[in-house]
C-alpha cells in the first residue's frame, strides 16, 4: 500500500470534521464534473489558466 500524504490542517477545524464534510459533498462534485456541463466549464478553467501560464511565460 502506498504511504497517505500529511494532511496539512492550518484551521481551528478538526480534522474529522472537514472529511466528514469532504465524504459529504463529494458525491455531489463528482456528478457534477461528470455532466455536460461540468466538462465544458472544466475545459474552459483549463484553457483559461494555461492561457495565463503562457501570459507568464513571455512577461
Amino acid at each position: 500500500m502506498g504511504r497517505r500524504k500529511k494532511l496539512i490542517n492550518n484551521t481551528y477545524i478538526p480534522q474529522h470534521q472537514i472529511e466528514a464534510i469532504a465524504r459529504c459533498i463529494m458525491p455531489d462534485i463528482l456528478a457534477f464534473y461528470e455532466s455536460e456541463e461540468g466538462q465544458r466549464k472544466f475545459a474552459e478553467w483549463k484553457k483559461q489558466r494555461e492561457g495565463s501560464r503562457q501570459e507568464a511565460k513571455t512577461e
